[in-house]
């Protein structure tokens, strides 16, 4: 009986680690910046993956950083490559190889001059009329914009010295976000003439009234400030991961969604795994859609069924 002893303990003992990496949910590492779009993104994202038996982890990453984490493989996923805004990072990332662009999670995006609708509807509805001194007087010859370094900071001081649409003759108040929001909604409060760099999707165009100029000169970008919001995976996790890849693939919000997500999160101040939460249950035909073709990780059932009842989302 002693003979046997040992050699069965050793099996057992071999055996067990085995198991437990069989049992334990394949990682899905995503890289967060500090946004409140990208966060709940991704929160949704995860929230989909848990369900299915995967283990969705967040890491909060800048932008540059982020590149470097994907190029190293130290995550898997990035639900937040904002073009043209981040083309140096996303090129040099891209010509290295070991990324896979699933194209823009967002439909709709974009940068620009903003102005409230009754300015709008006054008749300011191009960048070109910015050109305009006697227009630019009632602006008090002033734009106003975010921090300086971001993107819209570069895009306005380029203007300035290039001299697009007049843009050499207005001064650049540069502040912050929430500073140059909080100057937008007291003019707006006393219906005064305002002109700012805004975006989509944000909760700007939820809150207030206003509308996005044309862009003849393409100051913003192609397309007149078009933008794209890509997802990035690494070849690594596509070829290991396919099910969970698709399902990342299938992820894409108009920017009315992104924005009314980015409302709950960052000016509600909700939880933004709440927040996603919400909008899925609120939207079954879209969680539906974007789980076309997924089954759980191990294959065995159709992923909305499952998701359905695990986050107890109602019928599409």
């Amino acid at each position: 009986m002693a003979a046997f002893t040992r050699p069965l303990v050793l099996v057992l003992t071999l055996a067990a680690p085995t198991l437990a990496a069989a049992e334990e949910p394949a990682q899905v590492r995503f890289a967060v910046p500090a946004w409140p779009g990208v966060t709940v993104k991704s929160q949704l994202a995860g929230q989909l993956l848990a369900a299915l038996d995967y283990a969705p982890r967040q890491q909060e990453l800048g932008s540059t950083i982020a590149y470097e984490a994907l190029n190293q493989s130290d995550v898997d996923a990035y639900l937040a490559a904002w073009l043209p805004g981040q083309s140096s990072s996303y090129d040099t990332a891209m010509d290295k190889g070991v990324l896979v662009d699933l194209g823009s999670n967002v439909e709709g995006a974009r940068l620009g001059f903003a102005v409230p609708t009754y300015v709008y509807e006054a008749g300011v509805t191009s960048g070109a009329d910015l050109a305009d001194a006697a227009l630019r007087e009632r602006f008090d010859g002033t734009i106003y914009s975010i921090e300086v370094g971001s993107g819209i900071s570069e895009i306005l001081n380029r203007g300035v010295g290039e001299n697009v649409y007049g843009l050499a003759d207005w001064q650049l108040s540069e502040t912050s976000t929430p500073g140059m929001l909080s100057t937008v909604e007291a003019a707006i409060a006393r219906e005064e003439w305002v002109v700012f760099g805004a975006w989509t999707p944000h909760w700007m165009n939820i809150e207030y009234d206003v509308q996005y100029l044309d862009d003849p000169e393409d100051l913003w970008g192609e397309g007149g400030g078009s933008s794209d919001v890509k997802s990035l995976i690494t070849k690594e996790f596509s070829e290991s991961n396919p099910n969970a890849a698709r399902l990342l693939d299938q992820l894409v919000f108009s920017a009315d969604d992104q924005s009314a997500m980015i409302y709950g999160f960052s000016y509600e101040e909700s939880a933004p795994e709440a927040v996603a939460l919400e909008w899925m249950r609120d939207n079954p035909e879209r969680v539906e859609a974007f789980l076309d073709g997924v089954t759980t990780r191990d294959g065995s059932e159709d992923a909305w069924h499952v998701v359905q009842k695990a986050l107890e989302i109602p019928d599409a």
